[in-house]
């Protein structure tokens, strides 16, 4: 059994930067795919970003690319989102996902563990 816990979200002007982290419980981490997906009010749950069990592969939303950055720390058992130059469209709730496979997919569905949410608005 895996535990996320997010954290980091808040209230951001459009430009503004903010750094979302994702700690994770049990000894398995390192061997998991994560990822970041979001979800706006009446819209569906979307990817973000993903990182492979290794950090060496990140893939990315089309729309967040160039501005969104996935890291991973697995010594810590933490994955960080950090998010420039964001943008009203950004705003959701943003979820911390783990797999226990090596790779990242783009499936919701796919995903073994879910994070509860941190709230991110970004005001135009």
């Amino acid at each position: 059994q895996v535990q996320l816990v997010e954290s980091g979200g808040g209230l951001v002007q459009a430009g503004g930067s903010l750094r979302l982290s994702c700690a994770a419980s049990g000894r398995t981490f390192s061997t998991y795919a994560m990822a970041w997906f979001r979800q706006a009010p009446g819209k569906e749950r979307e990817f973000v970003g993903g990182i492979n069990w290794s950090g060496s592969s990140t893939i990315y939303k089309d729309s967040v690319k160039g501005r969104f950055t996935i890291s991973r720390d697995n010594a810590k058992n933490t994955i960080y989102l950090q998010m420039n130059s964001l943008k009203p469209e950004d705003t959701a709730v943003y979820y911390c996902a783990a797999r226990n496979q090596q790779l990242v997919t783009t499936v919701p569905g796919r995903w073994d563990y879910w994070g509860q949410g941190t709230q991110v608005t970004v005001s135009s």
